[in-house]
């Protein structure tokens, strides 16, 4: 097989792979629906997907990580939405605002599953399934912040001097420790709080006198 025959061929082998670990992230999101996660088991995944265990294991070798995929997939497909809409916004600032409650919406809708994703990707669980995560989640979420952030820098809005990656890193980790607080207390708002946050990262925590 040539070269020029090889690529169709692989890209096929892509299309079916991807096709599988789609159908196996909705087919497990719907029993945690329906059972609750921790009921849930990864045979009966398997089982209702009609796939293999071995084949399961294969995409996913931990539960978790079937939420962190799902997660990935809605996040992408939340921003696919409401793209146009942030696109009108005409400052830096009314983008993440809007970002940020859109944001908290997704957090509130999937609370039930936010304490096992956590402890997925914060916890060595399982090493390299949460380093695959960490890239799904680092080419979603935190490629869109940047892209928020070099057009802010474009604009003027955004200091330049700071790099557009590492400032998209500090500002999900505040977001992070703002959505954990919001697990262990329940009476916080979250999207008052993320607008907390990001008054914080924009314009510091100096007093008048500092």
């Amino acid at each position: 097989m040539t070269k020029a025959d090889s690529r169709p061929a692989a890209g096929r082998r892509e299309r079916k792979r991807q096709e599988t670990a789609d159908k196996l992230g909705v087919v497990a999101m719907g029993l945690f629906e329906i059972h609750g996660y921790q009921e849930v088991t990864m045979e009966q995944i398997a089982a209702a997907a009609d796939v293999a265990k071995g084949t399961l294991y294969n995409y996913f070798p931990v539960k978790e990580a079937l939420l962190a995929y799902q997660f990935r997939r809605e996040i992408a497909a939340g921003m696919a939405a409401v793209a146009s809409e942030l696109g009108r916004k005409r400052s830096f600032a009314s983008r993440m605002r809007f970002l940020l409650d859109a944001s908290a919406e997704w957090n509130a809708a999937r609370r039930a599953y936010l304490p096992h994703y956590l402890r997925f990707r914060l916890i060595e669980i399982d090493p390299d399934a949460r380093r695959a995560a960490d890239e799904d989640q680092q080419s979603g979420v935190n490629r869109i912040l940047e892209q928020l952030l070099l057009a802010g820098q474009q604009q003027g809005e955004v200091r330049g001097d700071l790099d557009a990656h590492e400032l998209a890193g500090t500002f999900e980790v505040m977001c992070l420790g703002a959505v954990m607080a919001w697990l262990h207390h329940p009476e916080i708002d979250l999207k008052q709080r993320f607008a907390l946050v990001l008054d914080v990262w924009l314009h510091g925590i100096a007093g008048k006198k500092a």
